[in-house]
């Protein structure tokens, strides 16, 4: 299923920039960042479990926020692309 994440970390501190280093970390070895901090995630539902454990435990909820959005399995139709950076297949082979 598609997940798009969001994240927003206050930086104002130190503590806060390393928190948003670290879950920019995590997002990027489950998703592709289509936007600064937003990433588009093809997970199934225990790697969607683990991901949002594993940011969860990375923010301070009382300064930062996190967002999972659940586009399905049929998400084709529910997301439109305009602008600069060009859409990816989230399902394609990946090349590393």
């Amino acid at each position: 299923m598609l997940v798009l994440i969001t994240y927003d970390v206050n930086t104002q501190t130190p503590e806060g920039r390393r928190r948003l280093r670290q879950v920019a970390r995590q997002c990027v070895n489950y998703g592709q960042r289509v936007q600064n901090s937003v990433f588009e995630c093809e997970l199934d539902a225990g790697q969607l479990k683990l991901v949002h454990h594993l940011l969860e435990n990375l923010i301070d909820p009382d300064m930062d926020s996190l967002r999972f959005y659940n586009l399905g399995n049929k998400h084709q139709n529910k997301v439109f692309h305009i602008g600069a950076k060009p859409s990816y297949n989230a399902q394609g082979t990946l090349i590393v």
